[in-house]
């Protein structure tokens, strides 16, 4: 009997114990997760995290773009591009791109290019190329003609009427070598000298009469290594211009920019 009286309220401790040892781990166990919502009125503006919207493209480049044509920057941003026609600061006088700064190419010389610029990295890591007329539309090849035509400098242009030249296409470019200063490497002339120092044929020759130095010659010689281990074809007459294959290629395999 004392064993009963006393084991009985022992039991229901022991009982109640055990309820509250219950109810405190499903309490611990229920308690929910705390998520942390991001709702705009929480965010605030970072200037340092903000996304710069790429320069919205000129009508012109638009165009170019919907003839499948490439801007070579979209390719390579380590090139650089002065399109020399886009101020009158050229052999015409004129401005004949008031709405295109960017460079197209045909996709077959653009990527040709980039390859040229690879190449010009492995021999100088600090020296790049620098653009200064690629494709070019037959409305501003028959600006320029206007310009030169009964003029003696008519050669150096070729004659819309006759299907244009390779840069119509969009196979062609006018290009130098821009060092690691940002300064263009002396050449000899100017691009776009229209003149006997600035032919290739003779350069031997003309380093000897004075008209360029030898380190303008040996610049020459690394633009053209560059070039044409990329592909390119040099123009005799012009330092500067490079074709990526031949006018009667371009006209069976290509199509005009009207």
């Amino acid at each position: 009997m004392i064993i009963l009286k006393y084991s009985l309220p022992i039991l229901c401790l022991l009982l109640t114990g055990c309820s509250f040892l219950s109810s405190h781990k499903e309490e611990k166990e229920s308690i929910p997760l705390v998520e942390y919502e991001h709702t705009p009125e929480n965010i605030q503006p970072c200037e340092e995290c903000s996304t710069v919207s790429p320069p919205e493209r000129s009508e012109m480049a638009l165009y170019m773009d919907s003839l499948g044509l490439i801007n070579i920057a979209d390719l390579d941003s380590s090139l650089v591009v002065k399109l020399m026609y886009t101020q009158a600061d050229n052999f015409t006088g004129e401005v004949l791109y008031d709405n295109l700064t960017e460079a197209y190419l045909h996709p077959d010389a653009a990527y040709a290019l980039i390859e040229a610029q690879k190449v010009l990295k492995r021999l100088h890591p600090s020296y790049s190329l620098i653009i200064y007329d690629a494709a070019r539309p037959m409305s501003v090849q028959k600006k320029m003609w206007n310009v030169v035509k009964g003029t003696s400098k008519y050669k150096y242009v070729s004659n819309p009427n006759r299907g244009g030249g390779l840069h119509n296409y969009g196979l062609a470019v006018d290009i130098s070598i821009q060092d690691s200063l940002g300064q263009p490497l002396p050449m000899g002339t100017k691009v776009d000298h229209l003149g006997v120092e600035a032919h290739i044929t003779d350069e031997i020759g003309l380093v000897h009469n004075g008209k360029i130095s030898e380190t303008e010659r040996q610049n020459r010689l690394l633009l053209r290594k560059v070039m044409k281990e990329a592909g390119f074809r040099a123009l005799p007459s012009e330092w500067w211009h490079f074709n990526f294959c031949s006018r009667d290629v371009a006209k069976q395999k290509y199509k005009l920019i009207p």
